[in-house]
Protein backbone atom coordinates (compact mmCIF):
# COMPACT_ATOMS: atom_id res chain seq x y z
CA UNK A 1 0.00 0.00 0.00
CA UNK A 2 1.47 3.51 -0.92
CA UNK A 3 0.38 6.55 0.88
CA UNK A 4 0.91 10.10 1.62
CA UNK A 5 0.53 11.54 4.47
CA UNK A 6 -1.19 15.36 4.48
CA UNK A 7 1.50 16.54 6.82
CA UNK A 8 5.33 17.84 7.58
CA UNK A 9 5.56 16.33 11.13
CA UNK A 10 8.41 13.99 10.58
CA UNK A 11 7.71 12.45 13.81
CA UNK A 12 4.26 11.26 12.84
CA UNK A 13 5.24 9.89 9.53
CA UNK A 14 7.84 8.23 11.53
CA UNK A 15 5.61 6.50 13.97
CA UNK A 16 3.08 5.99 11.12
CA UNK A 17 5.95 3.73 9.05
CA UNK A 18 6.67 2.04 12.19
CA UNK A 19 3.06 1.29 12.71
CA UNK A 20 2.61 -0.10 9.28
CA UNK A 21 5.40 -2.27 8.25
CA UNK A 22 5.27 -2.88 4.60
CA UNK A 23 3.38 0.60 3.54
CA UNK A 24 5.10 2.91 1.81
CA UNK A 25 3.82 5.87 3.60
CA UNK A 26 5.43 9.76 2.81
CA UNK A 27 5.05 12.89 3.32
CA UNK A 28 2.80 14.91 0.98
CA UNK A 29 3.96 19.25 1.92
CA UNK A 30 1.43 20.88 0.14
CA UNK A 31 2.02 24.81 -0.81
CA UNK A 32 0.13 25.65 1.93
CA UNK A 33 -1.35 24.50 4.97
CA UNK A 34 -5.19 23.94 5.36
CA UNK A 35 -6.87 25.94 8.42
CA UNK A 36 -7.30 23.54 10.94
CA UNK A 37 -10.41 24.73 12.57
CA UNK A 38 -12.83 21.77 12.93
CA UNK A 39 -14.25 21.36 16.19
CA UNK A 40 -13.03 17.61 16.76
CA UNK A 41 -10.06 15.76 15.78
CA UNK A 42 -12.40 13.98 13.12
CA UNK A 43 -13.30 17.27 11.44
CA UNK A 44 -9.45 18.55 11.55
CA UNK A 45 -8.29 15.03 9.64
CA UNK A 46 -10.83 15.19 7.34
CA UNK A 47 -10.14 19.16 6.31
CA UNK A 48 -6.20 17.92 6.21
CA UNK A 49 -7.42 14.57 3.57
CA UNK A 50 -9.38 16.84 1.30
CA UNK A 51 -6.76 19.62 1.26
CA UNK A 52 -4.57 16.85 0.18
CA UNK A 53 -7.03 15.37 -2.31
CA UNK A 54 -5.94 18.61 -4.62
CA UNK A 55 -2.52 18.01 -4.60
CA UNK A 56 -2.18 14.48 -5.15
CA UNK A 57 -1.68 12.44 -8.31
CA UNK A 58 -5.52 11.52 -9.55
CA UNK A 59 -4.36 7.63 -8.40
CA UNK A 60 -2.53 8.37 -5.03
CA UNK A 61 -3.94 7.48 -1.59
CA UNK A 62 -4.04 10.49 1.32
CA UNK A 63 -4.63 10.19 4.86
CA UNK A 64 -4.90 13.20 6.71
CA UNK A 65 -4.31 12.96 11.04
CA UNK A 66 -5.24 14.84 13.35
CA UNK A 67 -4.40 14.06 17.22
CA UNK A 68 -4.00 15.56 20.71
CA UNK A 69 -4.56 15.25 24.10
CA UNK A 70 -7.75 15.55 26.27
CA UNK A 71 -7.10 16.60 30.13
CA UNK A 72 -10.29 15.55 32.16
CA UNK A 73 -9.70 18.58 35.09
CA UNK A 74 -9.12 20.85 32.00
CA UNK A 75 -12.53 19.78 30.20
CA UNK A 76 -10.96 18.19 27.45
CA UNK A 77 -8.54 21.16 26.31
CA UNK A 78 -6.18 21.63 24.90
CA UNK A 79 -7.99 18.58 22.64
CA UNK A 80 -8.26 20.00 19.26
CA UNK A 81 -5.69 22.86 20.18
CA UNK A 82 -2.79 20.31 21.49
CA UNK A 83 0.14 21.48 18.95
CA UNK A 84 -0.93 25.27 19.12
CA UNK A 85 -2.55 25.74 22.86
CA UNK A 86 1.11 27.22 23.91
CA UNK A 87 4.35 28.10 22.60
CA UNK A 88 5.71 24.98 25.30
CA UNK A 89 2.41 23.26 25.84
CA UNK A 90 3.87 20.56 28.24
CA UNK A 91 4.98 24.23 30.75
CA UNK A 92 1.52 25.21 30.00
CA UNK A 93 -0.23 22.25 30.83
CA UNK A 94 1.59 21.32 34.25
CA UNK A 95 1.01 24.71 35.47
CA UNK A 96 -2.62 24.71 34.78
CA UNK A 97 -2.67 21.35 36.88
CA UNK A 98 -0.52 22.56 39.40
CA UNK A 99 -2.59 21.20 43.19
CA UNK A 100 -5.20 19.52 40.83
CA UNK A 101 -5.83 15.72 41.89
CA UNK A 102 -7.92 14.32 39.02
CA UNK A 103 -5.09 14.33 36.38
CA UNK A 104 -6.51 12.09 34.20
CA UNK A 105 -5.98 12.47 30.51
CA UNK A 106 -6.03 10.41 27.20
CA UNK A 107 -4.30 10.72 23.30
CA UNK A 108 -6.51 10.93 20.78
CA UNK A 109 -6.29 10.05 17.08
CA UNK A 110 -8.48 10.13 14.00
CA UNK A 111 -7.34 9.61 10.70
CA UNK A 112 -9.09 10.10 7.81
CA UNK A 113 -7.90 8.25 4.15
CA UNK A 114 -9.22 9.52 1.16
CA UNK A 115 -9.34 6.80 -1.80
CA UNK A 116 -8.14 7.86 -5.76
CA UNK A 117 -12.08 7.77 -5.89
CA UNK A 118 -12.92 10.21 -3.56
CA UNK A 119 -14.37 8.15 -0.65
CA UNK A 120 -13.29 8.66 2.72
CA UNK A 121 -12.36 6.03 5.49
CA UNK A 122 -11.98 6.68 9.14
CA UNK A 123 -10.24 5.22 11.62
CA UNK A 124 -9.77 6.28 15.37
CA UNK A 125 -7.32 5.70 18.35
CA UNK A 126 -7.08 6.40 21.76
CA UNK A 127 -4.60 5.93 24.82
CA UNK A 128 -5.63 6.85 28.41
CA UNK A 129 -3.32 7.84 30.96
CA UNK A 130 -2.80 10.27 33.37
CA UNK A 131 -0.55 13.35 33.17
CA UNK A 132 2.61 13.23 35.47
CA UNK A 133 4.07 16.07 37.68
CA UNK A 134 7.52 16.92 35.91
CA UNK A 135 8.60 15.61 32.03
CA UNK A 136 10.57 12.49 32.32
CA UNK A 137 12.33 10.54 29.55
CA UNK A 138 13.85 11.31 26.41
CA UNK A 139 12.42 9.64 23.08
CA UNK A 140 9.07 10.69 21.31
CA UNK A 141 7.79 14.43 20.82
CA UNK A 142 5.22 16.90 22.26
CA UNK A 143 3.44 15.74 25.58
CA UNK A 144 4.89 12.15 25.74
CA UNK A 145 7.76 13.54 28.67
CA UNK A 146 4.39 14.07 30.90
CA UNK A 147 1.85 11.61 29.68
CA UNK A 148 1.62 8.13 31.45
CA UNK A 149 -0.20 5.42 29.94
CA UNK A 150 -2.94 3.55 32.40
CA UNK A 151 -0.77 0.30 33.65
CA UNK A 152 2.30 2.23 33.47
CA UNK A 153 5.00 4.01 35.84
CA UNK A 154 6.66 5.91 33.23
CA UNK A 155 5.84 8.55 30.77
CA UNK A 156 5.83 7.45 27.13
CA UNK A 157 8.75 9.79 26.88
CA UNK A 158 10.50 7.43 29.15
CA UNK A 159 8.61 4.00 27.48
CA UNK A 160 10.43 4.66 23.96
CA UNK A 161 9.95 4.94 20.76
CA UNK A 162 9.81 1.06 20.07
CA UNK A 163 6.53 0.76 22.59
CA UNK A 164 5.14 3.90 21.53
CA UNK A 165 5.01 2.44 17.65
CA UNK A 166 3.09 -0.68 19.51
CA UNK A 167 0.56 0.84 21.74
CA UNK A 168 0.25 4.48 21.19
CA UNK A 169 -3.04 6.33 20.46
CA UNK A 170 -1.59 6.30 16.52
CA UNK A 171 -0.69 3.05 16.26
CA UNK A 172 -3.71 2.05 17.08
CA UNK A 173 -5.58 3.98 14.76
CA UNK A 174 -2.74 3.21 12.22
CA UNK A 175 -3.84 -1.03 13.09
CA UNK A 176 -7.80 0.14 12.70
CA UNK A 177 -7.13 1.65 9.44
CA UNK A 178 -5.03 -1.33 8.40
CA UNK A 179 -8.04 -3.75 9.42
CA UNK A 180 -10.64 -1.39 7.72
CA UNK A 181 -8.44 -1.09 4.16
CA UNK A 182 -8.32 -5.25 4.60
CA UNK A 183 -4.49 -5.14 5.02
CA UNK A 184 -4.52 -5.96 8.88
Amino acid sequence: MRILLASRNANKLRELRQALPGWEIELLGTPEEPAEDGETFLDNARIKARHARMYAAPEGWVVGEDSGIEVDALGGRPGVESARWAEDGVRRLLDELEGVADRGARYVCRLVVSAPDGSELEAAGTLEGTVAGSPRGREGFGYDPIFVPLGETRTVAELGNAWKAEHSHRARAARALASALGGG
